[in-house]
């Protein structure tokens, strides 16, 4: 239950920020807003409020803003509700009112950040020397070096930080090295002879190669408290990063580095917004912020059916000072979804796959 009601609010909550972000523009510019829906297919409950219908629908995988004049094809506009047309409105508007669904998605995951960083401090890494883990067959493992151990020495040479800890290996070249470590209320004593290992980034890649024993320090952090000034300007370097790293593990897909079997979709969306759901309300928060970004990021995308190929079209038309033809772009349009069902099909495949294994 709890798996269901956190999907329904992480997804629910950002289909209706991202076509708020449409609508909002849409009427900025003067654009007449046909409907305003949650979700595809048929109408389950709905509203007219002026001249905008309201609607929840029945398939909850997206939503939509139909503007009046939008679909190009459309030709019959009395000459009195042109300003009011989508279509007749300047590229650069058109090119705003698109954009806005993305943007506002990459708004509100700073606003998430901020109010977590406001509310409950920016975390700080605790300076310790405490292991956090110990890997399999490592060196340290192989000494007998356990998790939760606190180094107290280098061969003879007291350590304080763990910037020392990896310094003083990396500079020994191998050679072994006696760990004095506190256990429980005992102090022990290990000879650790480290080994060149490969160093892997957050994508698995060997970046370099250097001495390690095989230890990680203990993930501890206390949240210290900021000013209203710094969690915004936090919430916009979270920001920044996960965009960053979205657009980079997508690159690594394309490269083959991350494997495709990792991509997910709403099962697997489900399954983390639940259990971080019971980890606690920031868990629930971050985890928002973060499919806020990969939201906004992946509509970016040059694809024709999502909000970034519209873009590229208006972008087009901007430089050629002519739009692009109704029969090119339904040609677009229809690879667009090919693409994008294709992706969908093989996300909802990988999700099945990864839930029997």
């Amino acid at each position: 239950m709890t798996t269901l009601v956190s999907f329904i609010i992480v997804l629910g909550l950002l289909i209706f920020v991202h076509e708020f972000g449409h609508f909002l523009l849409a009427k900025l510019f003067g654009v007449r807003v046909l409907k305003f829906s949650l979700g595809f297919g048929p109408s389950l409950a709905g509203t007219k409020i002026g001249e905008t219908e309201y609607v929840l629908s029945a398939i909850p995988l997206g939503g939509y803003v139909k503007m009046f004049g939008e679909n190009p094809a459309e030709q019959d506009v009395d000459p009195a509700d042109v300003g009011g047309s989508f279509a007749a409105k300047p590229v650069w508007q058109r090119f705003l009112i698109v954009a806005g669904g993305p943007v506002f998605n990459l708004l509100f995951a700073g606003f998430l950040f901020f109010v977590i960083f406001s509310i409950n401090g920016l975390p700080v890494p605790v300076d310790t020397t405490k292991i956090g883990a110990v890997s399999e067959k490592s060196p340290a493992a192989e000494a007998g070096l356990l998790a939760g151990d606190e180094i107290l020495a280098l061969s003879g040479t007291a350590i304080e930080r763990w910037e020392e800890l990896s310094e003083r290996i990396r500079e020994g070249n191998g050679e072994p090295v006696i760990f004095q470590v506190r256990r429980n209320d005992e102090v022990l004593e290990f000879s650790v002879t480290p080994t060149m290992s490969p160093v892997n980034n957050i994508f698995n890649e060997e970046v370099e190669k250097r001495y390690l024993v095989g230890i990680t320090r203990a993930e501890e952090v206390v949240y210290e408290k900021i000013s209203l000034a710094r969690a915004v300007t936090a919430g916009g370097e979270q920001v920044w990063s996960w965009i960053y790293l979205t657009v980079m593990g997508i690159v690594k897909i394309i490269q083959k580095v991350v494997p495709a079997s990792e991509l997910g979709g709403p099962i697997l969306i489900a399954q983390l917004a639940g259990k971080q759901m019971e980890a606690g309300w920031v868990n629930f928060l971050y985890f928002m912020a973060v499919i806020s970004v990969n939201l906004g990021v992946l509509n970016l995308l040059p694809i024709p059916i999502l909000d970034g190929g519209h873009l590229v079209f208006f972008s087009v038309e901007a430089i050629l000072r002519r739009p692009l033809s109704i029969r090119v772009m339904e040609r677009f349009q229809q690879v667009g979804m090919i693409m994008l069902g294709a992706l969908m099909i093989f996300a909802f495949y990988n999700d099945i796959a990864r839930f029997f294994r």
